[in-house]
């Protein structure tokens, strides 16, 4: 199976980073920017510009007092030039120091605490900044005032939205959302004492999946919790939907550089407790999980803020789709119960990101018990590997086949986008019975949110090939963008108003 030709077009980031080239993303201004950066540094930006005006707001207090029905008018003729100048450039200030300060990461890895002190120190040092430029341009016109209260509004604004942020980032973490697998190699006591850290901090968002034996044994060990050896560390990481791998013992440098090598080609961080390899992370900072300090060696451009607007999109939609198919859904429901007995509704447990299962809701197309009519139907699969689909299914209602005919029948699944199991564009969502039969390769599909519709469904749909199904998934997964869901959105219209569903 060929991929399209605009998926050729999307540029995939390489993972083919040197260990000391990362240090100029953990801070400064020669960092890569990203969406979620550009983001986090607009809203500060606008932090800043919005205190100003406030600001100078209240410095004419005797305006509202006096002139209230026409405050804004005045206050607009009378806002200085030369102080929206100035409010801009501590703007600049502002976003440049939180690019240093590190307060653009990933939260993750410093607490609350940590980050509320750092955006306290970039605020000061931007407007002690803004002080020493207003004396040396001999700015005398801005109020001294504005300027103070422009800091402590900012200040202010800043530690809330962030608070605000990490709460409910937190909130997702401690219902299992988004969290982030680990896996510890080694067994003795830095191990343990990493393990019952991470565990005691769940609203951290890491979820411990097992140690890594590094004595030769790669078999599991349920009493020792051990998942696995050196040998095979990077493919049962794999296989658990891991995020990060842990060194917490020492083990020869060459092996760490092959884990390293092999994790990066597979999209898994690694970190090491300091100390342990002498001049493996050179220049590369220490980052704080909890209480632990752990090196980065390889660390993953994760696109949150691309993801945030994608998440805002499916809200968007979904809310849109409900309120306007509203009608047509209660339509479909009344026909489905006047076609043939049975529930409305067909709910099936699928496999979702990470492996985490979930209820996915669709129209009822078959008649009851089609489940345990399929056993007999099973000769006549036309699909291979381990996807069933036959033409003249006897299974389906006489309402179904239309409902399939236009897809109509997953009009529910905007229910599990709103409740963050699925997305509107995605990977097909596989049932547990597939995922059982996947190999260690099929698994990359299960890296983000299953969709309604996805790349699989508008390039081969009457494919009867897994490879193809499964080949289209991975590219999907390898090749995101929003300009990608936007493409594949468009060509789903087409498909839904050609009624080649079945």
């Amino acid at each position: 199976m060929t991929i399209p030709d605009y998926l050729e077009q999307v540029v995939v980031s390489s993972y083919g980073r040197s260990t000391a080239g990362l240090a100029s993303r953990h801070g400064g201004l020669s960092a890569r920017s990203s969406t979620t950066v550009l983001l986090w540094a607009a809203f500060d930006y606008l932090c800043a510009l919005v205190a100003g005006l406030i600001a100078f707001g209240i410095r004419q207090h005797k305006a509202i007092a006096t002139e209230h029905p026409q405050f804004f008018s005045r206050f607009w003729m009378n806002l200085p030039l030369i102080s929206v100048v100035y409010v801009m450039l501590f703007g600049l200030y502002l976003v440049a120091f939180a690019r240093i300060y590190g307060l653009y990461r990933a939260a993750e890895h410093r607490s609350g605490l940590n980050e509320q002190r750092m955006t306290i120190q970039a605020v000061l040092t931007a407007g002690l900044l803004l002080c020493g430029t207003l004396y040396v341009m001999h700015a005398y016109a801005v109020s001294r005032i504005v300027v103070a209260l422009t800091l402590m509004l900012t200040m202010s604004a800043m530690m809330a939205r962030r608070a605000i942020s990490r709460r409910l980032r937190e909130r997702r973490f401690l219902e299992g959302r988004e969290v982030r697998n680990v896996l510890i190699v080694g067994e003795g006591r830095v191990a343990n004492a990493l393990r019952s850290h991470l565990q005691s901090l769940p609203y951290m968002g890491f979820r411990f999946k097992g140690f890594v034996s590094v004595d030769g044994a790669s078999d599991a060990s349920p009493d020792r919790e051990v998942v696995g050896g050196l040998d095979n560390c990077v493919t049962v990481a794999r296989s658990l939907f891991v995020d990060e791998i842990y060194f917490t013992t020492p083990v020869p440098k060459e092996t760490v550089v092959d884990v390293v090598d092999e994790a990066r080609a597979n999209g898994i961080d690694v970190r090491v407790v300091p100390d342990l390899y002498d001049g493996l992370a050179w220049n590369v900072p220490v980052e704080y999980v909890g209480q632990f300090p752990t090196i980065p060696l390889h660390w993953r451009d994760f696109p949150r803020g691309a993801f945030v607007l994608k998440r805002i999109l499916d809200v968007v939609v979904c809310c849109a789709a409900l309120i306007l198919c509203a009608p047509l859904m209660f339509t479909i429901a009344l026909l489905i119960k006047v076609d043939s007995p049975g529930p409305v509704f067909y709910r099936a447990q699928r496999v979702g990101r990470k492996g985490r299962t979930f209820t996915c809701y669709k129209f009822r197309t078959m008649v009851e018990k089609a489940e345990k009519l399929r056993r007999g139907l099973e000769h006549r699969n036309e699909r291979d590997g381990v996807l069933f689909k036959i033409s003249d299914d006897p299974r389906i209602t006489e309402v179904g086949a239309w409902l399939r005919k236009y897809s109509l029948d997953e009009l529910p699944q905007f229910l599990n986008v709103l409740a963050g199991d699925m997305s509107i564009v995605g990977p097909r969502p596989p049932l547990v019975t597939e995922v059982e039969h996947y190999d260690l390769s099929h698994l990359r599909r299960l890296d983000v949110l299953p969709g309604i519709t996805g790349l699989w469904q508008v390039e081969a749909r009457q494919d009867p090939s897994f490879d193809a199904y499964i080949s289209l998934d991975t590219a999907y997964v390898e090749n995101w963008s929003l300009m990608l869901d936007m493409r594949i959105l468009a060509r789903t219209v087409g498909v839904v108003f050609s009624g080649t569903g079945t």
